[in-house]
This record gives structure tokens, C-alpha cells and sequence, in this order.
């Protein structure tokens, strides 16, 4: 396992015009690997709304499996994003579960397994039923942190 950077970068695209709404940070968070995945861990902020959470994603591939969890969520949030299907589920906020469906447009994963260096980029459209419609980017950027290199991997 391994500290690192993560670049954030999350766009919300909202009506015929696609307005966009964009929501950026640089956070600390772990790396490891357990044969062909990926896994990256780190605590939300307050700048996310989800202060007190902690996110993972395991990325395997075109296939990236989300879990969000924390004792401020009634229970976790999980998301399966994989390019050409749907996942319905539910999404937790601090207000409560609300029943979601995603459809994922497109994954490109361009992390360097060896090196716990690259991007994956997620574009797909999220509807929180009741609440809104939309279409969603997401841009995840490792950055190897300075100064500190690998914890027994």
C-alpha cells in the first residue's frame, strides 16, 4: 500500500444545453494492488458534502466498483460502473437513501499497475429518482505524493 495524491475533478451536466456545474479537489488517499485491481481509498471533505465518509473504488479493467461508507450514512452507497450498463441501486446523502440509476457512457482507464500512477475517467448519466437528471463526468488523477514512496505493498 501506498500514500498518494488524488486530483478530483467531478462536472455535472444538467439540461438540453448541458450546463455545467464543476467541483475540483486534491485529497490524500491510499493505493494498492491485488492482481489485475486497483484500489484507491480516501476520506471525503466537507467541500464534497460527504465530510466523514471515506470512498473506495476498485478498479478492475473497464469495470470500477464505487463504495462509499462512514457513520454519518444510514448505510453504504455502492455503484457499479461498467461502459453500456445500468445499475440501479440506492445513493445515501445526509438527507436520506434515494433510489438511483446510472448508465455508464464510457470508462478509460489509463493507470499504470506497476507504477500506482495515471487517470481513469468515468462519463455517465445518473438519475436520482424524484429528484434530478443528469449527465456526469468524473476525472480521477493519481499523484504519487512527495517525499513518500512505498509501505509494503
Amino acid at each position: 500500500m501506498k500514500d498518494i495524491m488524488l486530483k478530483i475533478v467531478g462536472k455535472q451536466l444538467y439540461g438540453l444545453y448541458e450546463e455545467e456545474q464543476q467541483l475540483e479537489f486534491v485529497t490524500e488517499g491510499k493505493y494498492y494492488r491485488v492482481g489485475d485491481s486497483v484500489y484507491l481509498t480516501y476520506d471525503e471533505s466537507e467541500l464534497s458534502g460527504m465530510e466523514g465518509c471515506t470512498t473506495s473504488l476498485e478498479i478492475k479493467g473497464d469495470k470500477i466498483l464505487m463504495k462509499r461508507y462512514g457513520d454519518k450514512l444510514p448505510f453504504d452507497t455502492e455503484i457499479m460502473f461498467e461502459k453500456g450498463k445500468r445499475f440501479t441501486g440506492y445513493y445515501d446523502t445526509p438527507f436520506g437513501a434515494i433510489e438511483m440509476e446510472v448508465l455508464t457512457n464510457d470508462i478509460k482507464n489509463n493507470i499504470k499497475l506497476d507504477e500506482g500512477v495515471g487517470s481513469v475517467n468515468i462519463d455517465y448519466n445518473i438519475s436520482l429518482r424524484g429528484l434530478s437528471e443528469g449527465r456526469s463526468l468524473l476525472d480521477i488523477e493519481i499523484l504519487e505524493q512527495p517525499g513518500k514512496g512505498k509501505k509494503g505493498s
